[in-house]
């Protein structure tokens, strides 16, 4: 009895209301971060060519995708900004009235239940596009952290839930735990870029965020793809530092890493889907090649399945109305008739 014909393990394959019934890893609309790109200006909603569907946004247009996102049933955004002028140091990024502290308070305002989480880089603000102080051509690591901290308080400051520091500058995580702390943040979240390789999947990201390097690139700080080891060590050091949340950048190419996260720290995992892994997918959609609905739900799956409890992703709408779609063709009309929705809270739909 230990095997065929027996065990037969296409039994609970054969209709989707069984399949669903024993599916393993169930996605949520909670399981999604929402990136938002936000600038100057009023009622502005510029397309970015290489994202399909993405858009730089003025602040009450973010207001307005706020009350979308509550819609959705997604819970948390990442905000990221396009300042109004640059310089070597990225004044705006710490600036009490920059694009994204101004945006913090909008959403707060708009949607006090939101999730406000705030990327914490200089390299969209500053003139030579690299994350941190540059000397004579070279990125300084500790001149870069006190710069970071400031930022992270203003965000704090304007209402940010969690900061997430993505520079891989080294001590970043427990220097701006230090300024949180002095200056009376001690509940404000880190959520820390622990393990962001040097990624030839960001392309998009430029475009997105106008932050492209003016020379060399970022492979002397952030991490050489090879290096899962290194990457563990990444991780270790921010949770030793106090990280509230830890990430592995990119999401589709370093599962592995993921996985080996999950099983050696029990805080929670974030993973990104990165803007390259979805204008891949938008890309070889629109050219008929594959399905978009399935594989974008299937990457996504795989991603939780690996081991993240949260994804950053840019189909984090698509994959919401996705999954409400699925759930009301699974609860409409089967061969044993038909069945009804206990509830219309988007929180529990799957």
């Amino acid at each position: 009895m230990s095997g065929f014909p027996a065990v037969r393990l296409r039994r609970l394959r054969r209709s989707e209301p069984l399949r669903a019934l024993v599916r393993e890893v169930q996605l949520t609309p909670a399981d999604f971060i929402y990136p938002l790109f936000v600038t100057h200006g009023s009622g502005v909603r510029n397309p970015i060519g290489s994202m399909p569907g993405v858009f730089q946004l003025s602040v009450d247009q973010a207001r307005r995708e706020a009350a979308e996102l509550g819609a959705y049933g997604i819970r948390a955004v990442l905000l990221f900004g396009l300042p109004a002028a640059k310089d070597e140091r990225g004044s705006e990024a710490y600036h009490p009235d920059g694009i994204v502290q101004q945006a913090i308070r909008a959403l707060k305002d708009a949607a006090p239940e939101l999730v406000v989480m705030t990327d914490v880089c200089l390299c969209e603000y500053t003139s030579h596009g690299h994350c941190g102080v540059v000397e004579q051509g070279r990125v300084l690591n500790d001149p870069t952290l006190e710069l970071l901290g400031e930022m992270a308080l203003s965000h704090a400051r304007a209402g940010a839930d969690v900061v997430a520091p993505s520079d891989m500058m080294d001590g970043r995580v427990g220097a701006i735990r230090r300024v949180l702390d002095e200056q009376g943040f001690a509940d404000t979240a880190i959520m820390a870029y622990s393990a962001k390789f040097a990624s030839g999947f960001y392309g998009p990201f430029r475009e997105a965020a106008d932050s492209a390097p003016q020379f060399g690139d970022r492979r002397a700080y952030q991490m050489d793809p090879p290096n899962a080891r290194e990457a563990m060590r990444e991780l270790e050091l921010d949770v030793a530092e106090g990280a509230d949340l830890i990430m592995v950048k990119p999401a589709l190419a370093y599962l592995d890493l993921v996985r080996r996260a999950r099983e050696r720290f029990d805080l929670p995992q974030v993973a990104y889907n990165v803007r390259g892994e979805y204008a891949m997918v938008k890309a070889a959609a629109q050219l008929g090649w594959i399905d978009e609905r399935r594989i974008a739900l299937e990457i996504l799956t795989g991603i939780k399945r690996a081991g993240a409890d949260l994804i950053i992703t840019y189909h984090a709408k698509d994959a919401c109305r996705w999954l409400e779609e699925d759930f009301r063709c699974r609860t409409t009309t089967t061969r044993a008739g038909t069945f009804r929705k206990t509830t219309d809270r988007p929180g529990n739909r799957y």
